[in-house]
């Protein structure tokens, strides 16, 4: 049954030239999506997302942190908000 969900595969490139790809339900897509949000775009939110939420994890609830990982975590925290206009604690409610 799983074999029949429609999926969309995205390419991924990086700026040392190295590609992955990955396919995701495009039903899991459109679900997430926002308005008029293209595939790519709904991905790279999601993909920010996580990135952003795996960092305050590792930061403020794993097994402690060291300066160069709290900079990490302060780097994609800028980067969310400068993506979604708000911040991590606003979008999650989740804040210290």
């Amino acid at each position: 049954m799983s074999d029949d969900v429609e999926t969309t595969t995205v390419s991924i490139s990086t700026d040392d030239d190295t590609t992955d790809e990955v396919t995701i339900p495009s039903g899991l897509i459109d679900l997430v999506a926002e308005g008029d949000q293209t595939d790519a775009e709904t991905i790279g939110d999601v993909a920010l997302l996580s990135f952003a939420s795996r960092a305050h994890h590792l930061v403020h609830h794993g097994q402690g942190a060291d300066e160069d990982l709290e900079a990490q975590e302060a780097r994609i925290m800028d980067l969310f908000e400068e993506r979604f206009g708000v911040t991590y604690g606003e979008a999650t409610g989740h804040q210290h």
